[in-house]
């Protein structure tokens, strides 16, 4: 996707390197040191954001990581305990100095039942008192104008939502950011968001957005913060986290009674192996001779291969090697696949 520059004090400039080039990103976030303690807790811990403008920046970790405290900060809703930063060029300790150029949906929106979608966005302008673009523009480009005349309360969750991201268009913004945009969504309203955050994005908006599902901003972003307890463990382009993460090779025997004798033999060759019991096969992963030595190894401790193939690896892998957490059984896991 082409970088979009907004120009101006819109924007800061920052020694981070795109990998594709030696000029430096200009960036629409950037925060040294960002801290947040409650009482002795630091819920945010030393946090450097780099955000490249006219990115989708996925801001990604378990429940309880952190993401939701940095996004109040950013916003100004919340003081940092310590820190340094700028947002679209105004400094993070002084909000109303970028708060202008900003669009926010945090948490669930909330709106007027008996008002139409239309009338809600009415009052919002009225009382915010919004210089603001034309309210049928809006309510055009998040896909809602033939359903802006109906009550709010008679919309899905997804209308819900993507109402929510119409009011923070309104201001025109040149960030934008959402906080798990995609929770409680069916897949078809997962799609309509994916779609939606993308198209905004190719529009000169730097999108920044937070989830606990890694498999979902995999999807849409181009740009990744992985956070875990408050501090980050990996920032920048998603396309060089893929890189770095390579592929495994999964292989699953033709009677499942051979699945630990499988594992135990690749093992003993040298691989490097775990098995995934859910999917009743071992991951492998990738050594020089690839699928042909799994293959061999298995043939030659007289076990037949049902399944044998090569998977590259996830973002949700990533964070887990990067974490440490290799488990697929552990709670944090069962939160990031949570809308499998």
């Amino acid at each position: 996707m082409a970088r979009h520059s907004l120009g101006g004090a819109a924007t800061a400039r920052h020694d981070v390197r795109d990998a594709r080039s030696e000029e430096p990103l200009v960036l629409a976030v950037s925060t040294r040191g960002l801290t947040k303690r409650f009482d002795d807790k630091a819920v945010v811990d030393q946090l450097a954001l780099a955000i490249p403008t006219g990115s989708v920046c996925g801001f990604v970790g378990p429940n309880g990581a952190g993401k939701t405290t940095t996004i109040r900060m950013l916003l100004g809703l919340i003081r940092p305990s310590s820190g340094t930063g700028t947002v679209l060029g105004g400094n993070l300790g002084d909000p109303p100095s970028y708060l202008d150029k900003v669009g926010a949906l945090i948490e669930a929106p909330a709106f007027y039942p008996q008002l139409s979608g239309r009338a809600n966005l009415r009052v919002l302008v009225r009382l915010g008192r919004i210089s603001s673009r034309p309210i049928d523009d809006v309510l055009h480009r998040v896909g809602l104008a033939e359903r802006a005349s109906d009550r709010y309360r008679t919309y899905s969750l997804g209308m819900k939502q993507r109402l929510g991201i119409a009011a923070a268009l309104l201001v025109s913004p040149e960030l934008l950011v959402l906080d798990e945009p995609t929770n409680g969504l069916d897949p078809g309203g997962i799609l309509e968001m994916r779609g939606l955050i993308r198209s905004l994005a190719d529009d000169g908006i730097t999108v920044f957005v937070s989830s606990h599902l890694i498999s979902e901003i995999e999807h849409i972003c181009d740009h990744v913060v992985m956070i875990q307890a408050g501090r980050a463990v990996y920032q920048g382009p998603v396309a060089e986290l893929r890189a770095r993460q390579g592929s495994d090779i999964v292989a699953r025997p033709e009677q499942l009674e051979d699945l630990d004798g499988l594992a135990s033999l690749l093992r003993a060759a040298g691989y490097q192996v775990r098995q995934e019991l859910e999917s009743e096969a071992v991951v492998v992963q990738t050594g020089v001779d690839g699928a042909a030595g799994v293959n061999r190894t298995a043939m030659n401790g007289g076990i037949t291969l049902q399944y044998l193939a090569e998977r590259h690896r996830s973002l949700e892998d990533a964070f887990f090697e990067l974490t440490g957490t290799h488990s697929r059984d552990t709670q944090q896991r069962h939160e990031l696949e949570a809308v499998r």
